[in-house]
C-alpha cells in the first residue's frame, strides 16, 4: 500500500475528538550477541524497572517484553498546518526481543484533551500514564499528519522516535552482549498514528508507505484507540518489515546466480540459521485488529514477498 495520504489538515474536523489519537515510533536491530539468548538471559537483559517485572511468553514463540518506561514532555506537538500547540504528558516506552535475536524499543502516547488549557502540575499528568494533553486548540488529523510527514521531525517537537532510540542504544550497550552480531544488517524506522474510525467502521489501515530515506508511516483507523494493543500491531509490524528488508538485502549480497557456490551458500547461510523461523506475521494480534494485517498481506503483500526470497 503506497503513496501519501490525501486528507488535508483544512477538512479536520473544527473542534479535537475527545478520543484523540495515538502515536509512536518503533526502532528495529538484530541483537549485537553471537549466539540468541535464552528466555532467563533475555529476561535479565530487559529488567530496566526494579519494581516490575518482565514479561515472557514462548507461544508461538518466544518473545520477552520489558516493563514500561515513562519519559516525560512539554513541547509543542508537530503538525501539517504549522499551528503550534503546547503539549504536556508521558510517553511510554519498552524494549521486546523476539526468539533472542531480534531486538525492539517502541515509544508511544495517547494524545487526547484533558480537562483545560491551563498546565497542570506533573502529578496531574504522572497518574496519566503514556497521556499526552494537548494546551490549547488542536485536531487529530493535524497533528497525525505533522508527525507522519516531517522526517526528521523538527527540533524541540513531540519525537517518540527520539525516545525511543535512546531506549535502544541502551539496551545494544548492556555488558550481557558480546556485540558480535551475526550478520550485517540495519535498522528501520516505522512511525505511526491511529485515528478515530468513522461512526460505525471497524478498524482498517489508511496509508503505509516507506519513504526514501527509510522511514516506514502507517496510519490506522480503529474505533476504539487502545494505545498497548495499537503499539503491538506497530511493533508486530515493524519486525516484519525488518525482517523482510533485511533477508532482501542478504540475498541481495549473495549475488545468486553471478558468484561462485560456495561463497553463495556462506552469505545466505545467516538467513537460515537466524531468520526464516521468525515470520509469523499477526500472530499475536487478537481481535479486530487482526483485519489490518489481512489488509496488507493483499497489499504490498508481506508474505508473498517473503516466500518468494526463502
Amino acid at each position: 500500500m503506497t503513496g501519501r495520504a490525501a486528507t488535508s489538515a483544512g477538512n479536520a474536523r473544527t473542534t479535537p475528538d475527545p478520543r484523540g489519537f495515538v502515536c509512536g515510533e518503533v526502532r528495529t536491530s538484530v541483537l549485537r550477541t553471537s549466539e540468541a539468548l535464552i528466555g532467563r538471559t533475555a529476561a535479565q537483559l530487559l529488567d530496566l524497572r526494579p519494581d516490575e517485572r518482565v514479561r515472557l511468553s514462548q507461544r508461538p514463540n518466544l518473545q520477552v517484553l520489558s516493563p514500561p518506561l515513562l519519559t516525560g514532555v512539554d513541547c509543542p506537538l508537530p503538525t501539517a498546518s504549522g499551528a503550534r500547540t503546547r503539549a504536556v504528558g508521558t510517553v511510554r516506552t519498552r524494549a521486546v526481543l523476539t526468539e533472542g535475536r531480534v531486538l525492539q524499543s517502541s515509544a508511544f502516547t495517547h494524545v487526547r484533551p484533558g480537562d483545560g488549557d491551563r498546565r497542570q502540575p506533573w502529578g496531574h499528568y504522572l497518574i496519566r500514564p503514556g497521556v499526552v494533553e494537548p494546551l490549547g486548540r488542536h485536531t487529530s488529523r493535524d497533528a497525525a499528519d505533522g508527525f507522519l510527514a516531517a522526517a526528521p521531525l523538527p527540533a524541540g517537537v513531540l519525537n517518540p522516535g527520539a525516545v525511543a532510540e535512546r531506549l535502544l542504544d541502551r539496551v545494544l550497550r548492556h555488558p550481557l552482549l558480546d556485540q558480535r552480531a551475526p550478520f550485517k544488517s540495519g535498522r528501520t524506522r516505522l512511525r505511526w498514528a491511529a485515528l478515530p474510525a468513522d461512526d460505525g467502521q471497524g478498524p482498517s489501515i489508511e496509508r503505509f508507505t516507506v519513504a526514501d530515506d527509510g522511514l516506514r508511516t502507517v496510519i490506522v483507523r480503529t474505533p476504539r484507540p487502545d494505545p498497548e494493543t495499537l503499539a503491538a500491531l506497530c511493533e508486530d509490524l515493524a519486525l516484519h518489515d525488518w525482517l523482510l528488508t533485511t533477508l532482501i538485502a542478504l540475498v541481495e549480497r549473495a549475488r545468486l546466480g553471478a558468484g561462485d557456490g560456495p561463497a553463495v551458500l556462506t552469505a545466505l547461510r545467516p538467513a537460515v540459521d537466524h531468520l526464516l523461523h521468525l515470520w509469523m506475521p499477526g500472530a499475536r494480534i487478537h481481535g479486530d485488529l487482526a483485519v489490518v494485517w489481512a489488509t496488507l498481506e493483499r497489499e504490498p503483500g508481506f508474505s508473498r514477498q517473503w516466500q518468494t526470497l526463502v
